[in-house]
């Protein structure tokens, strides 16, 4: 049971098989927010579906890549890929050292056949016309046996194509080698998230990302202690295009880097898809959008919160989610949502919305609240969002203080004495994805072998070629020859023609046309080089193979 359950895990179906699974299995992956990447995103989908939410949490599609279904595939498709071509390259590591096929007794047979005849008084004997041939097959890159030459009947077998196995080979390693470096890349590797807004620093500790995520042998000691600025995110929008007005078509992010404490600094660019790479990882821009800079003091005058407010943008024209809380602030504590609009307009209806994504008319539009934040429970809060179930409202479009809308160097104070927030400008942020990725590379050289593997599999023949000669009582030298193919081979036909030539061409014989059209019926007097009537050599061949 157990020899039978190997069979069929290292056969090829099964690894083609646990291939396509594997890619089927990845889907959820891109359909379903994942807890890697996207936390929240998870916690909001399980709170907008309540009744398959945990079903499909059981089943760990919010984890694809570390749940044990997604493992157990991964595991299996290594062993069958190890399981097929360790045996299979054995075995063509001995094909490659043992001498070709023994020559069949009647190559008529074969798949391609033709003969050459070379005149009486040529001085070229049946030895020295297979010695001939070997040569004329070496040079087209065969490789060659000579066999019988103290026979009246000496031969010569030839093979070609033994790459094409090889390529298959090497395609094969080569996924094993992707796999392995996934696997590396798990174990050793990390990500992280940070949202860094301009004149901010980030330095490469677990205590400077946004998100951490570790692979599974991950220690501190692997984190390169670099550091980098932004300095400047300046977004580049389409003024010329009806079509496409006011959409963004380039994103460049200014740094100023440090390799090392007490580097020296120097200046670095960052664009979409055109990672910076320092301290063995890549930073890439993954997001940008306005951080306001508001100041909010409570109601005895003190600062309780001061600098840039990261808003998270939901349209085109960048209109902004905005969140601020203020815990510090005495004798209530504040909070505030609303949006933020770089360019608003105001329709009839007196409702302001966003029109354009360039700061061209600014506006701070907020909600503000009082009463227990939920911070100082100890219990992880959302930044970007406030429940305001418990909060009270003291200002909004519905009640008589209204809502508080600023522009920038604007004020306002906050009724019952809660104090006051105001606009003081505005910066720009930028979504960072910081990544240690150990197997990266060798991914690249293995997905680069793999594709020249397919290639040399696809498009290189395994071909075999007989020739044997022998001496005719008149004194012509007989030549036949005969091809066979390993597989379909549709070029076939082709090489036994340039063969066919070559030999001609060596023993400086005249390719007759209407000889070579009618070698079939040529071979109907093959009593003169063989007079035997043993069994095909054809299917000897085949049985070699």
């Amino acid at each position: 049971m157990l020899r039978w359950a190997w069979r069929q895990l290292t056969s090829m179906r099964t690894a083609l098989l646990l291939l396509l699974l594997l890619a089927v299995a990845a889907v959820p992956g891109s359909l379903f927010p994942q807890r890697s990447s996207n936390a929240s995103n998870v916690t909001a989908y399980l709170k907008d579906n309540p009744v398959s939410g945990p079903i499909m949490d059981w089943f760990r599609l919010f984890d694809v890549y570390s749940s044990p279904w997604f493992a157990a595939i991964y595991l299996l498709l290594f062993t069958s890929l190890v399981g097929c071509v360790l045996p299979r390259a054995k075995i063509h590591w001995k094909a490659m050292r043992s001498a070709p096929p023994r020559t069949p007794k009647r190559l008529s047979r074969l798949a391609e056949y033709g003969t050459v005849e070379i005149p009486a008084g040529s001085g070229i004997d049946a030895t020295q016309a297979v010695k001939d041939a070997a040569a004329v097959l070496k040079s087209r890159r065969y490789r060659v046996d000579v066999r019988d030459l103290d026979t009246e009947r000496p031969s010569v077998g030839a093979e070609i194509g033994f790459l094409k196995e090889v390529g298959n080979l090497v395609f094969h390693i080569s996924v094993l080698g992707v796999l392995a470096a996934v696997g590396v890349s798990g174990l050793f590797g990390y990500s992280g998230q940070r949202v860094l807004v301009e004149g901010e620093t980030f330095v490469n500790n677990p205590v400077g990302y946004d998100t951490f995520t570790p692979g599974a042998n991950f220690s501190d000691d692997r984190l390169s202690p670099y550091s980098l600025q932004l300095d400047k995110l300046v977004v580049k929008y389409d003024r010329e295009t009806e079509a496409h007005y006011g959409q963004p078509i380039d994103f460049t992010a200014t740094l100023t880097t440090k390799d090392k404490t007490g580097a020296e600094a120097k200046q670095q660019t960052l664009k979409v898809n055109d990672p910076v790479a320092i301290g063995g990882t890549n930073v890439y821009l993954v997001g940008n959008g306005y951080a306001p800079v508001v100041t909010v003091k409570d109601g005895k005058g003190n600062i309780a919160f001061q600098g840039p407010v990261v808003t998270i943008p939901t349209d085109g024209a960048y209109t902004s989610l905005v969140v601020i809380k203020v815990p510090d602030a005495r004798p209530n504590q504040l909070g505030f949502v609303g949006f933020f609009l770089p360019t608003a307009l105001v329709d009839d209806k007196g409702v302001s919305y966003g029109s354009d994504p360039d700061p061209f008319n600014p506006q701070l539009s907020l909600n503000a609240y009082t009463g227990d934040l939920g911070l100082d429970n100890g219990v992880p809060r959302n930044v970007y969002t406030l429940d305001t179930s418990k909060l009270a409202q003291i200002n909004g479009r519905e009640l008589a203080a209204g809502g508080i809308v600023l522009v920038p160097n604007q004020s306002y104070t906050l009724p019952g004495g809660n104090g006051s927030i105001s606009f003081d400008g505005i910066k720009r942020f930028a979504a960072l994805d910081i990544r240690h990725d150990p197997g990266q590379s060798y991914v690249l050289v293995f997905a680069v072998l793999a594709v020249l593997g397919l290639m040399a599999s696809l498009f290189l023949n395994r071909r075999r070629v007989w020739i044997r000669t022998g001496n005719h009582p008149d004194g012509r030298t007989m030549v036949e020859f005969g091809l066979l193919a390993r597989g379909e081979d549709h070029r076939l036909a082709a090489e036994s023609a340039a063969i066919n030539k070559a030999l001609h061409a060596k023993w400086l014989v005249s390719v007759d046309s209407e000889a070579d059209d009618g070698v079939r019926e040529q071979s109907s007097n093959k009593d003169e080089l063989d007079n035997s009537d043993a069994e095909s050599g054809a299917a000897a061949a085949s049985k070699d193979q």
